[in-house]
């Protein structure tokens, strides 16, 4: 099972990554909210560990862009102690909340009981639309014409951006979760840029880029992905 640690006190991620691999998890981790976004998107932990207090990105946003496109627990790790950090947090989308300092047994506890909770994740599928092919696991992105298959080569934000939309099959995705999962909540303001991944995907995915089938336009809200009526 996989586990990302996001918090900006190295000797804490340190000694949960210990703890935590010596009982057969996977760990990775990340050192603020930028990290820890990127982290997600490219290795899909089955259960988040999340302090609010980072830079970069706080806690709060880590969750609202998880959540655009993972159900997979979070479990708040945190010094903050208030009542108001605790809602927010969990207003947001976390699943857990854990105040520091914390007892090893307690939190150990308290993942395996979200673990028990946790959806069990099918392999991830292929996805076939038009004349391509996407394969999740392996990353990679094929393209059929007349019976010739060729490789098509992504860079990695298009890729990331491709993978949120297949995760979230017939579903709105908005502007403001893609900017936030992929470049941070900074970004959220650079349409323009978005769009312009937007066009480099159609033009390698799309049969027909100027009229795309597949990767829609919401008008004002965002993205959403579609098979198509006859794929």
């Amino acid at each position: 099972m996989r586990i990302l640690i996001a918090d900006d006190d190295p000797q804490i991620v340190r000694a949960l990554r210990i703890t935590l691999s010596a009982r057969g998890y996977e760990v990775f981790t990340a050192a603020d909210g930028a990290q820890a976004i990127s982290a997600a998107v490219d290795h899909h932990p089955d259960i988040f560990l999340l302090d609010l207090g980072m830079p970069q990105l706080d806690g709060i946003e880590v969750i609202h862009a998880i959540r655009g496109w993972s159900d997979a627990p979070i479990l708040v790790v945190s010094g903050r102690t208030g009542a108001a950090d605790k809602v927010d947090a969990l207003d947001a989308g976390a699943d857990d909340y854990v105040t520091k300092p914390f007892s090893i047994d307690e939190l150990l506890a308290r993942i395996r009981a979200l673990t028990r909770r946790a959806p069990q994740q099918e392999p991830d599928p292929v996805t076939e639309f038009g004349s391509i092919s996407v394969d999740l696991a392996a990353r990679s992105v094929t393209k059929t014409t007349d019976g010739h298959t060729e490789r098509v080569r992504l860079t990695p934000t298009e890729w990331q951006l491709l993978e949120i939309l297949l995760r979230n099959p017939g579903k709105l995705v908005t502007r403001q979760t893609i900017l936030t999962s992929i470049w941070g909540s900074e970004h959220v303001s650079d349409t323009g840029y978005l769009r312009l991944y937007v066009s480099q995907l159609r033009r390698k995915l799309e049969d027909d880029p100027a009229q795309p089938r597949h990767i829609l336009t919401e008008a004002g809200m965002g993205y959403r992905f579609e098979l198509g009526a006859s794929d």
